[in-house]
């Protein structure tokens, strides 16, 4: 029996990504960060100095990627990008006092968000989801 379009949980998924995506757009409209970008800085303050590598294997993203979007957070002055001494092809990437004050408005719109996200859904229901979400990413690797 042929699936018909709404029986593919990829799609579902996929929607479901796009909706959440578009609502914290909005969300960081106001502050000039794109969600993706938005995903570094929340590494960059719970831990200043990290490498793109780092920063790369954390987010899944490859390497071009995140030094587009360091490049990108650069020229908006909320981070700054220095040559490791010991190894000079690793970048380290550094929050300038913008970025850190941008954290005093922004991490608060994150947590917020999780909120709404999680609204209705308890801890156990929580861990289920991650649990079968992260069976289907082992199932394409």
């Amino acid at each position: 029996m042929k699936l018909s379009f709404k029986d593919y949980i990829s799609i579902f998924i996929h929607q479901t990504d796009l909706h959440l995506t578009s609502f914290v757009k909005t969300k960081l409209a106001p502050f000039n960060i794109a969600p993706e970008q938005n995903l570094v800085m929340m590494l960059l303050w719970e831990r200043d100095g990290q490498s793109q590598n780092e920063i790369s294997r954390q987010l899944d993203k490859d390497k071009t990627n995140v030094a587009r979007m360091a490049y990108n957070l650069e020229q908006k002055g909320y981070i700054t990008r220095k040559c490791c001494e010991n190894d000079r092809r690793t970048q380290r990437l550094h929050l300038t006092e913008s970025g850190r004050k941008l954290g005093d408005s922004v991490i608060p719109i994150t947590e917020e968000f999780n909120e709404t996200v999680r609204q209705g859904i308890t801890d156990e229901e929580l861990a289920e989801v991650k649990r079968i979400l992260s069976k289907m990413r082992e199932n394409v690797q």
